[in-house]
């Protein structure tokens, strides 16, 4: 359930040239301070399945760059613009982190594509773009420290017979940026490229929901390993490190919110230092990247033994989120999702509406962890086969405690899977009673 904007999110969207240079030795580093860790026992069968992770390949990218044209023209865009994020990834392959510095990618729905760049960037540009779709080739446009970049994102757009009509611009870019391209261009309307970026990665290919898959097994294996390890008197940040451990020895970088006790009420958590004590529960929330997809998994267990109440809300979550699993099928509503979820808890005295089950059931997960579309009342759109959402109905009581149970699931042909096993119980989250 983490937020669309969440630590690694942020950290990402926000590096600069520099800070982007000094990111592999902070991962060295990070990997050698996790090796030098006292290891646990229940760490021993971990080993990196890295090798299982098959990047997106060029020919695939080719195609979503045609199905985004065809996008286009049902959209009535003459083009569409990404600057640094993960669309101009899922397009492209090309990461690049935003700053104040205008770099983008216009895609038109005919012709080259063309790419504006700071000139003292131009190397780094090239170099990224030699392993994009585009090759080698592309045309680079750049500008000077004291020059107006989006005259070039004009001129380039002029030379495609792109002086009007509608240009679309990904809903993550900066309004300055968009706002400089509209002073650059102003016979040309601005219009959203949603219906082309949301409508070509809603649809998750073979490849991507292997990877997704794999990323979901790689947390599950990771939040057991530390489950397994957890001992009373532990921090918040203790058992938090245990998790982000675990993903590393696994071979992909991840990690969780850790919640405790009362405060497992806030689904999004608090600040304040939590102990882990005997009979209090815990709600853990998050996941790791794989080839740049997300996995998102909560589990909600509890050191010792726990308590009657806490039982009876656990059960009422299984049944909310195999009713949300039952309901997500091909031509349903996004909202009958949530709805039959919502039923469940509502029906069971938690309720009304959203008292107690305070967010959505479900957001669509890929390079982004919250992505389109939404699990929420109010949207109708249609499934499709091979969207991917998470299934996490929660209960939250203000002062005691909060569960949620939280899988990620792909629509198929006939209905709704999940890429892992369901929590069975309090006492026993994964399946088997642990030991040490």
């Amino acid at each position: 359930m983490r937020p669309f904007s969440r630590r690694r999110f942020l950290h990402l969207g926000s590096l600069t040239a520099a800070a982007a240079a000094v990111v592999p030795v902070r991962a060295q580093r990070q990997q050698g301070e996790a090796a030098a860790r006292p290891r646990p026992k229940s760490f021993a069968g971990l080993s990196s399945m890295k090798a299982r992770a098959k990047p997106i390949t060029a020919d695939e990218r080719r195609a979503r760059i045609a199905r985004a044209r065809e996008l286009m023209h049902e959209a009535a865009l003459g083009g569409i613009v990404l600057t640094g994020g993960t669309s101009l990834d899922y397009f492209s392959n090309i990461r690049w982190g935003l700053s104040e510095r205008f770099f983008a990618l216009v895609l038109p729905a005919t012709g080259n594509p063309f790419v504006v760049s700071p000139a003292f960037e131009e190397g780094r540009a090239r170099e990224q773009l030699a392993g994009s779709p585009f090759g080698e080739q592309v045309d680079v446009r750049v500008w000077q420290e004291d020059e107006n970049p989006y005259e070039r994102v004009a001129q380039g757009l002029r030379d495609r017979g792109l002086a009007t009509g509608r240009l679309g611009v990904e809903e993550t870019v900066k309004f300055v940026f968009s706002d400089g391209i509209h002073q650059a261009a102003p016979a040309l309307t601005i219009a959203s490229a949603t219906p082309v970026t949301a409508g070509c990665r809603m649809i998750k290919s073979p490849a991507e929901m292997a990877l997704m898959r794999l990323g979901s097994q790689v947390t599950i294996r990771a939040y057991e390993a530390a489950y397994r390890a957890m001992r009373e008197g532990m921090t918040q940040a203790d058992f938090g490190q245990l998790v982000s451990d675990a993903h590393e020895r696994l071979g992909f970088p991840g990690g969780a919110s850790v919640q405790v006790g009362a405060y497992s009420a806030l689904p999004h958590g608090s600040r304040t230092p939590q102990v882990i004590r005997d009979g209090t529960i815990l709600l853990i929330d998050g996941g790791c990247t794989v080839e740049g997809y997300h996995s998102d998994i909560s589990r909600t267990f509890v050191l010792g033994k726990p308590t009657d109440k806490m039982r009876k809300v656990f059960e009422i979550e299984q049944r909310a989120q195999k009713a949300a699993l039952a309901a997500a099928r091909p031509g349903v509503e996004a909202q009958s999702v949530d709805a039959a979820a919502r039923k469940v808890i509502v029906d069971a005295g938690y309720g009304p509406d959203y008292k107690y089950f305070t967010h959505r059931v479900g957001h669509g997960i890929g390079l982004d962890e919250h992505e389109w579309p939404y699990l929420v009342r109010g949207d109708a759109m249609r499934l499709k086969p091979q969207m991917v959402f998470s299934d996490e109905p929660g209960i939250y009581i203000p002062g005691e405690f909060g569960i949620r149970l939280e899988d990620d699931m792909h629509i198929t042909e006939s209905g709704a899977e999940l890429f892992t096993t369901p929590s069975p119980s309090l006492d026993e989250p994964f399946g088997h009673r642990a030991t040490d």
